[in-house]
């Protein structure tokens, strides 16, 4: 079988990301030094609300920037090539057996970026996706949920190498 590459998803989610990053910096080095000159030309900055805004936003956006830098960075970091082949990794769908309840439930493991619970997909850095990384068929995963302790079985494992 073929060695996985940067997929499709990792591509989008790039994208996705230098297109926020884009609109941020137009935001931060555009249109919010026109906001504040704007609000400094009203005088009083102690009670000028647009001008106190204006540079909460601005403090907000830079924040923004550095977390999306950090995390393209990241995102370029991952070498597909060392998901295991026989052990929960990224892109792996697992089917789960809830020891509690009875119950099964699926889930594909993505990114954050890519996260979506109602679609089943939850991310690597999500409670459960950190406790199912490198586990593997009958393997037994304990989670500190917010809604408590949750016991599950890996009952069915299929890593990005299977599809």
């Amino acid at each position: 079988m073929a060695e996985p590459t940067q997929s499709d998803a990792a591509q989008r989610i790039k994208r996705k990301l230098e297109e926020e990053i884009v609109q941020l910096e137009r935001e931060l080095h555009a249109e919010l030094p026109k906001e504040i000159a704007k609000a400094r030309a009203h005088g009083d900055l102690s009670e000028n609300a647009e001008y106190k805004f204006a540079k909460e936003r601005q403090h907000l956006v830079g924040m923004r920037l550095q977390q999306l830098r950090k995390r393209l960075a990241d995102l370029s970091l991952v070498n597909l090539a060392k998901i295991p082949r026989d052990a929960v990794g990224y892109g792996s769908r697992v089917t789960l057996l809830d020891t509690e309840k009875g119950g099964e439930l699926g889930y594909q493991l993505v990114t954050a970026e890519e996260s979506d619970v109602a679609q089943g997909l939850i991310s690597t850095t999500s409670p459960i996706g950190r406790a199912l990384l490198g586990k593997r068929q009958g393997d037994v995963v304990r989670v500190q949920t917010p809604a408590g302790n949750r016991t599950f079985e890996v009952i069915k494992l299929l890593t990005i190498y299977d599809d």
